[in-house]
């Protein structure tokens, strides 16, 4: 169980998009490893209409500020082995 001290999630940042839930399956069990903070807004919305994506923007993955260097990093070796962002 973790506890997490109070955050507001209007401070999260989006610093990634996708377009299909799919591509954020892997990504959701790192971030989770790693304890860090985030949110994928528009998920469950393209899950159930995965053409709804184009209309919404994507799925959007949001961060807490203090997070986003390690995220990039996280983002960036996943893109160089699976070509996801």
């Amino acid at each position: 169980m973790y506890l997490y001290k109070k955050i507001k999630m209007t401070e999260f940042i989006t610093i990634a998009t996708f377009n299909f839930t799919h591509e954020i399956m892997v990504l959701k069990s790192i971030l989770d490893h790693e304890g860090i903070l985030y949110l994928f807004q528009n998920e469950n919305l393209i899950t159930v209409d995965p053409l709804a994506s184009f209309a919404y923007g994507g799925i959007l993955l949001k961060v807490h500020p203090n997070d986003i260097e390690k995220v990039k990093e996280i983002l960036d070796n996943l893109n160089s082995n699976l070509k996801i962002v």
